[in-house]
């Protein structure tokens, strides 16, 4: 399989996941116009739509594209059936596209019905996890975001982060302000800051990375907690969580 990310808006990427023959399935087509164009350069042949929730920088793409190539399923959950969604899938079900059996798994938080997409190697996991930070709540609460990590920390360690904004340098920039100090979160910072200097991608990362890196992987570390334990007596993991979530709000 080849993995390909497409640019969109400021941050978006739109991945698009092609065999050798150029059939291929595209996640979270926020907007239309540079994926026809990826299609057409690379002669790719779309087969599916995956959708991770109802945001229009996710899925404002979708009427274009399938008006293109009619014949596409548009895979997503309840909350994208206005969205351009065909088949409904939810938590725990198994979806084979590419002779590849992807799973569905339930990731609340950013959206109360958000839901991301593994296949081994790759997690489309939308706007849960990003490298070194988690999604905005804009609909779930930090118990919900944090259990949606614990689904994702219990994948391989292997594991390609498929994750849908370069949001990366910021969530980095978070990270050295809580824990100056971590020889892990120093380096990543350094090398994410020469990457985004030279305008190139921080992504794919390896979950292994991430549990290094990400501080919202990283809620019962001792420096962690000790850190917290300045502002507040609430150490159970949700509790560090959220006081992390409401952190970087603020940053």
């Amino acid at each position: 399989m080849n993995l390909n990310s497409i640019s969109a808006f400021q941050d978006n990427y739109i991945w698009v996941l092609s065999n050798d023959d150029g059939r291929c399935v595209i996640v979270d087509p926020g907007e239309a116009e540079p994926v026809l164009k990826a299609i057409e350069q690379n002669q790719w042949k779309p087969e599916a739509i995956l959708l991770t929730h109802h945001h229009h920088d996710h899925v404002g793409g979708v009427a274009a594209i399938c008006a293109k190539f009619p014949h596409l399923v548009v895979y997503g959950p309840a909350e994208t059936q206005n969205k351009g969604t065909t088949r409904v899938v939810k938590d725990g079900e198994k979806i084979l596209i590419l002779g590849l059996e992807f799973s569905v798994i339930a990731t609340p938080g950013h959206t109360s019905g958000h839901i991301s997409y593994f296949s081994f190697p790759y997690l489309f996991c939308g706007d849960t996890m990003f490298s070194g930070g988690c999604g905005r709540l804009f609909e779930g609460t930090p118990a919900q975001m944090y259990q949606s990590f614990k689904k994702i920390d219990a994948l391989p360690e292997d594991t390609l982060i498929c994750c849908a904004h370069e949001y990366t340098l910021a969530n980095m920039k978070f990270a050295m302000h809580i824990l100056p100090e971590d020889i892990a979160i120093q380096e990543y910072y350094c090398k994410v800051n020469e990457l985004r200097a030279k305008n190139q991608k921080t992504l794919p990362v390896t979950l292994k990375n991430e549990r290094k890196i990400n501080l919202f992987l990283r809620t019962d570390d001792v420096d962690l907690v000790k850190k917290i334990k300045e502002e507040t007596n609430m150490l159970q993991p949700e509790d560090c969580f959220a006081w992390l979530r409401s952190k970087k709000d603020d940053f």
